[in-house]
């Protein structure tokens, strides 16, 4: 069975939760955004699958659509922000040694969650 967890800015569902890794499908509403973060025992790989979207990865923004992908590094600051007017959906994979939601250090965040 799936688990399905809803948030402020969207929700998520975990497709695969193994030993060496975990997958996500997210979906960020119009406007909304995760808060900026970092993991200090995994790192992430993020393939949009359909709306706009701009990433922030440390001091770089990345604007990406569906089919865009990036690799976010263990220990950098990053978070994404829906631009568009539709949700937008992604697939996180996530590698290393953990993958809690306890390795989420939140550097700002717009819901008060810091």
């Amino acid at each position: 069975m799936m688990e399905n967890d809803h948030r402020p800015w969207g929700n998520y569902t975990i497709l695969a939760d193994e030993a060496d890794h975990k997958v996500k499908r997210i979906c960020v509403y119009p406007g909304q955004r995760l808060s900026l973060q970092r993991h200090h025992r995994r790192s992430e790989h993020w393939y949009v699958l359909s709306g706009e979207v701009i990433v922030t990865l440390e001091d770089r923004e990345i604007p990406l659509g569906a089919g865009g992908s990036v690799e976010i590094p263990c220990g950098a600051a990053h978070r994404i922000l829906n631009t568009g007017r539709t949700e937008a959906r992604f697939i996180e994979v996530q590698t290393g040694e953990y993958f809690g939601e306890d390795d989420i250090e939140r550097l700002s965040d717009d819901y008060g969650r810091v």
